[in-house]
């Protein structure tokens, strides 16, 4: 008796944190596709976006923003997800010259040999090719990974769990992603063209729907014409220390599979300028 009273005791508890957590979705993002929220043992509410061959899926914030901290926890399609691209970035809209910052998953041919490759971008006035790609070290879809974006007035930067693996610095005299306020976005959609090696490998649509799971969000922000959110200075002035340097490098001497910064076939006139400035 005291066994099943337990048990039903469990229930009701997490019943009631799935009732009081706050719903992040609901309360600061629009959606489009097939979206479905639920909540984890804990009370946090997961984020289910779909892909199939009749659409993908996303969601994005009703806030704009110049300038902050944002982090998301995913959990990345199992199996063969060849083709396709599971996004948590940052765009100033969808125009000729606007501004962007990207971690994008592109999908993978199941098995050893063919790792889940994360692209960081930054777009800057219509110009996206900027591009740091690196093998993940681990199975994102065996598990939540925490991926974060801190974006502030003298660098971007970006995060997977505990490990910062790029910044993209701010230099006089070269464009820099500063005045155009950005949304909040996350996508599932096919990418078959590009994702997987330079879109060699197809979507098998046999395994559809493939399903990305998102939990966790965190922003600490500027809104754009508004004020910024309280502790926004553990992220305006932020800078890698010495040690963040360190593991910066060691994701890119163990996992960089492509750097803008040594592609002489797309730059054939030479790189861009901030690639001597590192």
């Amino acid at each position: 008796m005291a066994r099943r009273f337990l048990a039903v005791l469990a229930v009701v508890l997490a019943l009631s944190q799935a009732a009081s957590a706050k719903p992040w979705l609901d309360e600061k993002f629009n959606t489009d596709g097939t979206v479905r929220t639920g909540y984890d043992a804990s009370g946090q509410q997961v984020v289910t976006l779909s892909l199939d061959q009749r659409s993908g899926a996303g969601f994005n914030s009703d806030e704009q923003y110049l300038y902050g901290e944002f982090s998301i926890q995913m959990k990345l399609i199992p199996g063969n997800s060849a083709g396709t691209v599971s996004c948590f970035y940052l765009s100033s809209g969808d125009g000729d010259g606007h501004d962007e910052i990207d971690m994008e998953f592109m999908g993978n041919s199941s098995g050893p040999g063919h790792p889940v490759v994360l692209n960081t971008n930054v777009w800057v006035n219509g110009d996206g090719k900027k591009e740091h790609q690196f093998n993940l070290w681990f199975d994102p879809a065996a598990d939540f990974h925490t991926y974060t974006i801190i974006w502030n007035p003298e660098n971007i930067l970006f995060k997977v769990d505990d490990l910062f693996i790029r910044s993209f610095k701010r230099f006089d005299g070269i464009p820099y992603t500063s005045s155009k306020p950005m949304r909040l976005h996350a996508t599932l959609w096919d990418g078959s063209f590009w994702a997987t090696e330079k879109g060699k490998v197809p979507i098998d649509w046999s395994n559809a729907p493939f399903n990305v799971l998102y939990r966790n969000y965190y922003a600490n922000a500027c809104v754009s014409g508004g004020a910024c959110h309280s502790g926004s200075d553990g992220w305006m002035n932020r800078q890698l220390d010495g040690a963040e340097w360190g593991t910066v490098k060691w994701a890119e001497r163990n996992y960089m599979s492509y750097n803008y910064c040594e592609d002489g076939y797309r730059f054939p006139q030479g790189f861009p300028a901030e690639c001597s400035r590192y």
